[in-house]
């Protein structure tokens, strides 16, 4: 009786154990936050205009373990997260409508920021959409589709909106496709910053340039473990 049972009861309790740890896993997911983020000029690499009574930050992550809340490894197909923090200390609003926010290299090669389409092309693959089949169960386990944890990615750590209300701050996280530079991507690199208006839309900040060298400097013991690691 017992070898008339078995086939049945185990793939019932493979079943239930797979689910288990499939909700629990994307239940650890969606309780991920980024941590909060701070008045642009208490980070390492930033530009204030005084003036206009705006600074903007840049701070980036090159190491997966420092922003192991996103749902993709970005950093593992060649993109370097970078959240841009914008602190608008000013009695008007500001709009990001027209902004350009572009990675400069040091050999002059202007990056515009990965669409989430460009993401997209980059990570998604045709085996992961198939699903994983599990031994001695017959169904498949099928993975969220990849373009649908980049959405959720954006919705959850990108620009929520594209105003910068007075005396607040606004952040988001924006990907750079690096994969093509060679060496350390941020070494001799900045991030620029131009288009930015008042909401009225009748004055233009001027450029922002932010150099990623103090940053560098700040995470060089970082940078050489990681880089001895691999």
């Amino acid at each position: 009786m017992k070898s008339h049972r078995t086939p049945t009861i185990l793939p019932k309790v493979l079943l239930c154990t797979v689910s288990f740890y499939a909700l629990t896993a994307s239940s650890l997911a969606a309780d991920k936050k980024a941590p909060p983020a701070k008045p642009a000029d208490q980070y390492l690499a930033f530009d204030a205009h005084p003036q206009e009574h705006v600074t903007i930050a840049a701070d980036p992550c090159t190491s997966p373990s420092d922003c192991s809340f996103f749902r993709v490894p970005y950093i593992q197909h060649g993109f370097i997260p970078i959240r841009v923090i914008i602190t608008n200390d000013g009695d008007t609003g500001l709009s990001l409508d027209d902004a350009r926010i572009q990675f400069i290299s040091a050999n002059h090669d202007v990056i515009a920021a990965a669409t989430l389409d460009d993401i997209n092309r980059r990570l998604f693959s045709t085996s992961s959409a198939m699903g994983t089949k599990v031994p001695l169960v017959p169904w498949r386990i099928h993975h969220a589709p990849v373009d649908k944890k980049i959405t959720n990615d954006d919705s959850d750590f990108g620009f929520q909106g594209t105003t910068v209300k007075a005396h607040s701050t606004l952040a988001g996280y924006l990907f750079y496709d690096v994969s093509e530079l060679d060496g350390l991507p941020l070494k001799g690199a900045q991030l620029y910053l131009k288009e930015i208006h008042t909401l009225e839309g009748n004055q233009q900040l001027f450029a922002f340039t932010i150099p990623f060298e103090k940053w560098l400097a700040a995470n060089a013991a970082n940078l050489q473990k990681a880089s001895v690691k691999n």
